[in-house]
C-alpha cells in the first residue's frame, strides 16, 4: 500500500504541474493572440491608410477635393487608456476630412509633398506591423516544432 500512497501523491503533484502549465499556457496565448489581432489591426489600418493617401494623390488637380485620412492611432490610444479588456474588432480604422491644410483658389487641400511623405512613413509603419507578426508567428511555430 505505501507504493500506491506514493504512486498517488506523485499523480497528484503531476496533475498540478499539469494544471499549473496549462493555466500558463493559456495566459500565455491569450496574451499572443491580443498581440496578434493588434498588429493585424495595424496592417489593416494602414492598407487603409495608403488607399486614402492614393486618392489623395490621384485627386490632387481635382477642384474642390479635400484630402481624407485614416483615425486609427487615436481610436486605439483611446481604447488603450479605457483600462477594460480590448476588443480589436470593435476598433476600426475610420476615414476622415482633418481639413487642417491650406486650401488652393480650387478649393483643393491636397499637396504632394505632405502625401509623399505621408506614403514613406506609411509604408515604414506597415513594414514594422507586417514584420512584428512575422516574427510573432515563427515563434509560435518554433515552439510547436520543438520536440
Amino acid at each position: 500500500m505505501a507504493g500506491f500512497e506514493y504512486l498517488a501523491r506523485l499523480l497528484l503533484i503531476f496533475l498540478n504541474q499539469t494544471k499549473f502549465v496549462r493555466q500558463i499556457w493559456e495566459t500565455e496565448m491569450s496574451r499572443t493572440s491580443n498581440i496578434i489581432d493588434f498588429l493585424e489591426a495595424g496592417i489593416k489600418a494602414e492598407s487603409l491608410r495608403q488607399k486614402a493617401i492614393a486618392n489623395n494623390i490621384a485627386n490632387l488637380e481635382t477642384p474642390g477635393y479635400r484630402r481624407i485620412d485614416v483615425k486609427f492611432r487615436e481610436l486605439l490610444a483611446k481604447a488603450l487608456d479605457s483600462r477594460g479588456d480590448i476588443d480589436l474588432s470593435e476598433i476600426e480604422a475610420q476615414i476622415y476630412q482633418p481639413k487642417k491644410t491650406p486650401v488652393k483658389s480650387n478649393g483643393n487641400d491636397v499637396n504632394l509633398e505632405s502625401e509623399v511623405g505621408e506614403m514613406v512613413k506609411n509604408t515604414l509603419r506597415y513594414k514594422t506591423y507586417f514584420r512584428l507578426l512575422q516574427k510573432k508567428y515563427r515563434k509560435m511555430e518554433f515552439a510547436i516544432n520543438t520536440k
